[in-house]
């Protein structure tokens, strides 16, 4: 089944990360995997946009059927594969509601992550403004918080007791966050989580190789 399974990807690219944490939950090792940098603009080649037009990565396919919207992706492999491997959508309606909320709520984060870390390099230099960038700041600062408050109120995982997609698709970017020096201090609860998750073999199996021998950056040390 594995081996009807197409995945170009990234190094720590969140969208990238969730797909191949799926795999891995479902069992699904051995699919033609290819990493693609996106430094060298190896995004935009044919192979690439053959499958995924818009030259963004991941480009899946599975059989002939392309995914290329990482959350559509994961929740496909569930779907298809929901018999192999972890089971990702919890049976209880509740849990399972709380699993959506959290995982639409991680396009939010992301958003809020990329508006304050990345100003610059989207906003051209005569467009930009200190109180911009003191508001995506601020943003972010507000919305860390609300998912700091989220974990006092479930747990361990992100939508109650059990490993769920939730947490397939958001951890990438609470990794993400951490990797740009958020104070652990400042957020015991996303630390614990964190610390707790990327020891789960199928985020050890898929930490971006990049990450594994580079330090990580201090951007957000002061959030």
């Amino acid at each position: 089944m594995a081996k009807d399974i197409t995945l170009m990807w990234g190094a720590g690219s969140p969208p990238c990360w969730r797909v191949m944490i799926a795999l891995e939950e479902k069992n699904l090792q051995g699919y033609k995997s290819k990493q693609l940098s996106f430094e060298k603009g190896e995004h935009k080649l044919k192979e690439v946009t053959d499958i995924n037009p818009r030259g963004q990565l991941p480009a899946f396919k599975h059989g002939n059927i392309v995914l290329n919207e990482s959350y559509g992706a994961c929740l496909y492999l569930e779907d298809q594969f929901k018999s192999q491997g972890n089971k990702l959508i919890p049976d209880n309606k509740a849990e399972s509601a709380l699993m959506y909320q959290r995982m639409f709520e991680g396009l939010t984060l992301f958003q809020k992550i990329a508006q304050s870390l990345f100003y610059t390099r989207f906003v051209p230099e005569n467009e930009r403004h200190d109180s911009a960038v003191k508001r995506n700041r601020d943003d972010l600062k507000t919305e860390v918080k609300l998912w700091e408050g989220y974990l006092q109120g479930t747990g361990p995982y992100l939508a109650g007791k059990n490993f769920s997609l939730a947490d397939v698709i958001v951890f990438p970017v609470i990794a993400f966050l951490f990797r740009f020096g958020l104070n652990e201090e400042h957020y015991p609860k996303l630390a614990a989580y964190h610390n707790t998750v990327k020891d789960r073999p199928s985020i050890k199996n898929t930490w971006p190789p990049n990450w594994k021998d580079t330090p990580g950056q201090d951007a957000l040390k002061d959030l």
